[in-house]
Order: structure tokens, then sequence, then C-alpha cells
């Protein structure tokens, strides 16, 4: 008997393949790995779309303009640099993102982003947290630099 799988299913419009693949381009390891178009032909355009970022496995379904995404649900990514959180910022951002706070944005096709440096989470734990969570609070972007003075009362 085959495990049971989980993966999370994102509802578009009409955008599904176009979004998966721009997900995959801004991740190593990552590819779409199924297209079930309508009716079996490419022309008709996808129906599902079945990728995987790092080894996580999600899928997309053009269902429609019934329902939208909302930043109820959102992909978190935790990461080392602030290089990092810049490229991943201005790519989730370009063609029509919109910027939150507290390192949430919205990419072009309306799903949610959380840009986390892992230095968040460990200066979360610190006996400065109150400060580093006040920093956090203030930032669009989150900042480790910013994020790193406040821990240390700067």
């Amino acid at each position: 008997m085959t495990a049971p799988e989980i993966s999370t299913c994102f509802w578009f419009d009409t955008q599904a393949e176009e979004a998966a693949r721009f997900y995959c381009s801004l991740f190593d390891e990552s590819e779409v790995t199924e297209v079930f178009y309508k009716g079996g032909d490419p022309a008709n355009g996808a129906f599902t779309v079945a990728f995987t970022l790092m080894g996580q496995k999600y899928w997309c379904l053009n269902g429609g303009p019934h329902f939208k995404l909302t930043p109820a649900v959102s992909i978190t990514v935790y990461i080392d640099t602030q290089a990092e959180v810049d490229r991943l910022w201005s790519a989730l951002l370009a063609d029509g993102g919109a910027e939150s706070r507290c390192g949430w944005l919205t990419d072009r096709f309306g799903l949610s982003w959380q840009i986390i440096p892992r230095a968040l989470p460990r200066l979360l734990k610190s006996d400065d947290s109150g400060r580093v969570m006040q920093a956090m609070m203030g930032m669009i972007k989150l900042d480790i630099a910013g994020l790193e003075a406040a821990a240390k009362g700067q």
C-alpha cells in the first residue's frame, strides 16, 4: 500500500502554469513535474500544474474567477543572507506584486509570501526579543542588520 502524500493547492483563474514556472525559476532544486491540459490539448491551457519548490510539493489549479488567493495562506521562505532576501523580494514584487509589512508580500499572481531571514527566529528567542519584535514591526522588507542592531539595543 502506498503511503499518503500531502501537497498544497493554489487556486488561480487562468495563470497556474505561468505562476508555477515563475516560482520554479526562483529556487534551486525546483521544477514543474506535471501539467494536465484541458481536454489533453496544450492549446486549451493548463487545468492543473504540479511542481516542487526545493522538494516541497505544490500544485496549481486553473479554477476560474470564483475564488481568490488571500494572505490567509502564504509560502514562508527562510534564508540566510540579506542578498537572498533582496533577490527574492525584488523577483516576487516584479511586474505587479505588492509589499506588506514584517517580511510579507503578495506576488503578481496574488500569492502571499513571507521572506524571513533565519536570524529572525534566533533573535526572537533572545533576551532582547522585545526590541527585535518592535524593529520587525516597523519594517516592510526585513533587514538583518537592523534586526541585529535592535537586539544589541542600537
